[in-house]
Order: structure tokens, then C-alpha cells, then sequence
């Protein structure tokens, strides 16, 4: 038995098409510059840091340590005692939406707040 395309088959596939190529694009062009780092363990925020201020971090929680640092408007986990140690080959993040994640420590870093000047303008 062979089974028949029909024109709403095709239809289906041109739609999925195009919004798969739009949220490629919103994805790719939507991040800007970050301007702060939020980390969060187990759900809870942790701390809030400027990404344009040089520093490292040492998150302690419980048995566990990992070590992030910032450095030239960029953050990169650099330690960390999970297994299998994803979160540092994952790279240094800076724009935002982007999120770099240590799952067996439940550690969350993710880059917020863009370049704007302006969250609203009112008359």
C-alpha cells in the first residue's frame, strides 16, 4: 500500500518550514549584549554580577563548589566537581538569553539586561 501526499500534507510542511526559519532568526539576531550575570542554585537566585567588572566567583552549596569568572565582558564556569563536567566545556556566554548550566549542582548562570538606555518612554 502506498500512501498518497496531498496538497494540505504539503501545505503542513511549507508552514512548518517557514516558522522553523523565523524562530532561527529571532534566536540569531535577537540577542543582544548582556550587562549582568544571575546565578541561581536549586532554583533560588544566588547572586547578581556586572559583566563589564573582572572578577571570579566561588559558588558553595552543601558537598558541592563550583567556580565561574568574568572577565572581558564575558563569563565562563572554570571548576566545577560534577562528573562529567559539561558546564566548562560549554564556553564563555555574553550575550543575552544565553545560559550556561551545571545540572548535577543545580547551578544556574544566565546573562540578563541588555544595552538598552530605556526600559520605557512615557510622555
Amino acid at each position: 500500500m502506498f500512501k498518497i501526499i496531498t496538497k494540505a500534507d504539503i501545505i503542513l510542511f511549507v508552514i512548518l518550514v517557514v516558522l522553523s526559519i523565523a524562530l532561527s532568526v529571532a534566536v540569531a539576531f535577537g540577542n543582544t549584549d548582556g550587562s549582568q550575570v544571575v546565578v541561581s542554585v536549586a532554583g533560588e537566585p544566588y547572586g547578581t554580577y556586572r559583566l563589564d567588572q573582572d572578577q571570579e566567583v566561588t559558588v558553595k552549596q552543601k558537598n558541592h563548589v563550583n567556580k565561574f569568572i568574568i572577565k572581558d565582558g564575558k563569563v565562563q564556569m572554570t571548576e566545577s566537581d560534577c562528573r562529567n563536567k559539561i558546564c566548562i566545556h560549554d564556553g564563555a556566554i555574553s550575550k543575552t538569553r544565553q545560559t550556561l548550566v551545571c545540572l548535577p549542582n543545580r547551578v544556574v548562570i544566565e546573562i540578563r539586561g541588555g544595552g538598552e538606555e530605556y526600559d520605557a518612554i512615557s510622555n
